[in-house]
């Protein structure tokens, strides 16, 4: 008898073993993802700009930008948490890179007949694509472990996405400006080569991911939940409002970088150098993403997000109220407290949902249209009231997110709990 159990431990430990390699072999290999999909949203910031000034547009207008890629989270969302539930992660992941390889080809008779409208329709495919890799990658990353360090995980792929938000403005300095301090009115023609190879990337990973073998976590066993459960969640609710507000914050911050740090009383720089300053908001995310992931391994989620929405505030009060190099070296930090901010609210959003996972995963990647309405919104300040002064829009933003850290993150059977004890 003791021989059969010191075997089946054996086994038992084998297998755990076996399983632990299995994940860590999937979250290496869903860290390209992250990779391709911060690298193409950044590149939105130096398309902003350039399109700008190649149609001539007002800030309003440019924001149209971003309104259509992130519009598209909000209407594909919920049927891509249906297809994912449906069809599992991996092949979810597969069907979102292959529709944003679409969406970059259009790119290039966009460029080609030299219209905005057909820019902002590839922009909506790209999105699509991306949205479905969300709503597939996101909670794959979640359940691929222990679900106490799942906010710690899921911050340590970010940092992969902020990695391709780092590079992306070099890479879209270079090919896109081309070191020309503004581009032509009415000439798009730039953009073709930089997506066409984007394209190409992408349906190398779609081809590579549906060969992977990787565990299969990825249909729900209850494909009966509904959307209508998933949202009696209070910190589920809470936690869409608070992706809304942060994504608009972040994007919005992103969007008018490179027109912020060209005005005269900041930096006064050309639009190809302000470009690559892009890099030093997202490197600094993308340091604190690591940084991050150590961090919550000790002090709580809640906690440690709270904290970095209040650095943000104060961040975006100087940018406001300062000018020259103070105003200019504020807002860049603004990107190493936004690190952590979009895997924590989405793992604490998702903490407990059991079978509701992938639906509460759609609700989330739902309100990520925060980044097509906030920016939009800002927008039309900076044509009122200026750059400068359009920035107190994102800083209301992150109050909420403070609150969400400290107090709407906390699910009502903890906190009923607490009360008991």
């Amino acid at each position: 008898m003791a021989g059969a159990s010191i075997s089946t431990d054996s086994s038992v430990e084998h297998s755990s073993a076996n399983e632990s390699k299995n994940y860590r072999f999937a979250l290496t290999s869903l860290t390209s993802l992250f990779f391709m999909w911060g690298f193409i949203t950044c590149l939105n910031d130096i398309l902003i700009p350039y399109l700008k000034g190649a149609f001539d547009l007002s800030y309003t207008q440019a924001m149209l930008i971003q309104f259509c890629f992130f519009g598209a989270y909000f209407i594909v969302s919920i049927p891509a948490g249906n297809l994912v539930a449906k069809i599992g992660y991996q092949r979810g992941i597969v069907t979102g890179l292959s529709v944003a390889a679409v969406g970059c080809l259009l790119f290039y008779p966009a460029a080609l007949v030299k219209l905005y409208p057909l820019f902002l329709l590839a922009l909506f495919v790209l999105a699509a694509g991306i949205t479905i890799l969300q709503v597939s990658a996101n909670p794959y990353v979640s359940v691929l472990g222990p679900s106490k360090t799942a906010s710690s995980r899921l911050t340590m792929t970010q940092a992969f996405n902020s990695l391709g938000t780092t590079i992306a403005p070099f890479f879209g300095a270079y090919l896109i400006f081309s070191g020309a301090d503004h581009s032509a009115v009415g000439d798009g023609a730039a953009v073709k080569f930089p997506y066409l190879l984007l394209a190409a990337s992408l349906l190398i990973l779609a081809l590579i991911f549906s060969k992977l073998t990787l565990p299969d976590l990825g249909k729900s066993t209850n494909n009966n939940v509904s959307y209508q459960s998933a949202i009696k969640h209070r910190h589920l609710k809470f936690g869409a409002v608070a992706i809304f507000v942060y994504v608009g914050a972040e994007v919005a911050i992103g969007s008018f970088l490179v027109n912020f740090l060209s005005e005269p009383h900041i930096a006064g720089l050309s639009e190809a150098e302000a470009s690559k300053y892009i890099a030093y908001y997202w490197g600094g995310a993308m340091l604190g993403r690591f940084v991050g992931a150590v961090v919550m391994q000790y002090i709580s989620a809640g906690k440690v997000l709270c904290f970095n929405a209040l650095m943000a505030i104060m961040l975006l009060l100087c940018t406001v109220m300062l000018d020259g190099p103070i105003a200019m070296w504020s807002i860049l930090a603004v990107g190493l407290f936004n690190s952590i901010m979009f895997p924590t609210i989405f793992s604490l959003a998702i903490r407990g949902l059991g079978d509701a996972a992938s639906r509460g995963a759609g609700v989330l990647c739902l309100a990520i249209v925060g980044g097509a309405i906030l920016p939009l919104i800002q927008g039309v300040l900076a044509d009122t009231l200026g750059v400068q002064l359009a920035f107190l829009l994102p800083t209301v933003c992150y109050f909420y997110i403070a609150f969400y850290g400290i107090k709407g993150s906390v699910p009502v059977a903890i906190e009923l709990q607490g009360k008991e004890l």
